[in-house]
């Protein structure tokens, strides 16, 4: 004999599924988690994708601001000629700002690397915590717990 209670019965359909307040809160936060799981590519994506119209945007007004400069000046008549010390100090100053910019990139990303171990430790001591309180859980109702024969 079969009886409707049983793990397999609860779970075919909604109607017969368990009203435990612990198995609905578990579903629903699986299923909340679940949703978050399926849209992290599309965000990554998103970002991706809008970093790189950023850098294009970027690129294409440094472009256009360079071309209008160049032109007004050769219209005009404008001098363009500099001294060997002044193509230095602007060679040198990119390159600086160049080192610079690769140096805060690595250091973003060390931080990131870091958040991420560091979120994975909690996650780590979160499971461990719940081990621990599941533990002396055991040991308090095993010391208050009375077999009647």
């Amino acid at each position: 004999m079969t009886t409707t209670n049983s793990p397999t019965s609860q779970a075919k359909s909604p109607s017969s599924q368990s009203k435990d307040a612990f198995a609905i809160y578990k579903q629903n936060v699986e299923k909340f988690f679940n949703g978050i799981r399926q849209s992290v590519p599309q965000y990554h994506q998103a970002i991706t994708n809008i970093q790189q119209e950023y850098l294009q945007a970027s690129e294409s007004v440094a472009n256009s601001v360079f071309e209008f400069q160049k032109d007004a000046a050769k219209k005009s008549g404008f001098p363009t000629g500099v001294s060997d010390t002044t193509v230095r100090a602007v060679n040198e100053t990119a390159d600086e700002i160049a080192k610079a910019a690769s140096i805060n990139n690595q250091i973003v990303l060390m931080n990131i690397d870091a958040a991420q171990q560091n979120i994975k430790t909690f996650n780590d001591n979160v499971k461990s915590f719940a081990n621990l309180n599941r533990d002396i859980l055991k040991s308090w109702i095993s010391a208050f717990n009375f077999k009647l024969n």
